[in-house]
């Protein structure tokens, strides 16, 4: 299976350009349930170790729906089909650039969440115009052993509880207390229905701390669903947050502000209001890191993956 890897402010993305299971051409939100339905060995064989590595998220081209797209794409880390995903989307233009694919300029992608717009600005810099991202509960409490947080529900893609701010510093030597703290975050929120308003459940949790050292707006520390902490500042997860930052009035429609990661990496971000959220736009950067092909022997006893 041929294979390509950038990462987007330190966060991998493997591209798969052809090889992928047959999931039918159907509309991709229907595809990205069979993906995560019918081929989880598949997905999960190509993100966990030794193939794979912690964080990273596969992108599996497919052919769009839409004519006006250039290439669908189904995202998925070592735990779950996802919507959308923000540096993901990043890293595929940029590797469809390497590929000789997109030119600079304008193009859109077709996701399980919608068509999404980037705009290439060099062979590393890309906007992206998301899907619409909306607030579906401010103000949700949660009850932990350590007391009460209250955070925020809202979509940008995926589906998020905002905490802001967190109560303990966003920095490198707390992630595995910010780890800690945000898996039990998640598990209340599931276990108590506080999610989606068709019952979706959480699937990332965000704590949000400011960062004056370096002018950002602040720094975040983002759990994904394979429990791994996001090295870039989360597309999905910035565009959910102006939803909430403009839900509340503080910041106005094309205001552009900088976001970063826990580990420093940044998103420029901005929103144009819609009458149920925001279209937010982000730009980020990415670099190809390897190309190459991955095989699967019969007689690997790890070709699956490591489950641990």
């Amino acid at each position: 299976m041929h294979v390509i890897d950038s990462h987007t402010g330190g966060m991998p993305t493997r591209v798969i350009p052809q090889g992928g299971p047959d999931l039918g051409s159907g509309p991709l939100d229907v595809r990205a349930a069979k993906l995560a339905k019918e081929h989880e060995a598949f997905y999960k064989s190509v993100m966990l170790e030794p193939r794979g590595q912690p964080g990273m998220v596969g992108a599996l081209l497919v052919e769009p729906v839409d004519p006006d797209c250039v290439t669908g794409v189904i995202y998925f880390d070592a735990e779950a089909v996802l919507g959308m995903c923000g540096h993901g989307t990043i890293g595929l233009a940029v590797t469809l650039h390497h590929m000789g694919r997109i030119g600079i300029g304008t193009h859109k992608f077709e996701t399980p969440a919608g068509v999404v717009t980037v705009e290439l600005h060099d062979a590393n810099t890309v906007s992206v115009t998301n899907i619409e991202s909306r607030l579906i509960t401010a103000g949700a409490e949660v009850t932990l052993p350590s007391g009460s947080v209250v955070g925020d529900v809202a979509y940008g893609g995926n589906w998020f509880f905002i905490v802001d701010p967190s109560p303990l510093p966003v920095t490198t030597t707390n992630i595995p207390a910010l780890t800690e703290l945000a898996v039990s975050m998640r598990q209340v929120c599931n276990a108590n229905g506080i999610g989606g308003p068709e019952g979706q459940p959480i699937d990332h949790v965000i704590l949000r701390s400011p960062n004056p050292d370096t002018g950002a707006h602040s720094r975040n520390f983002v759990l994904c669903p394979d429990d791994e902490y996001d090295r870039s500042p989360c597309g999905t997860g910035s565009s959910a947050y102006m939803a909430c930052l403009a839900a509340r009035k503080r910041l106005g429609p094309g205001d552009e502000i900088v976001l970063e990661s826990v580990i420093g990496s940044s998103y420029r971000v901005s929103y144009q209001p819609t009458q149920n959220g925001v279209i937010p736009t982000l730009t980020g950067q990415a670099w190809i890191m390897n190309e190459g092909t991955l095989f699967f022997d019969t007689t690997d006893p790890f070709k699956d993956g490591i489950y641990l």
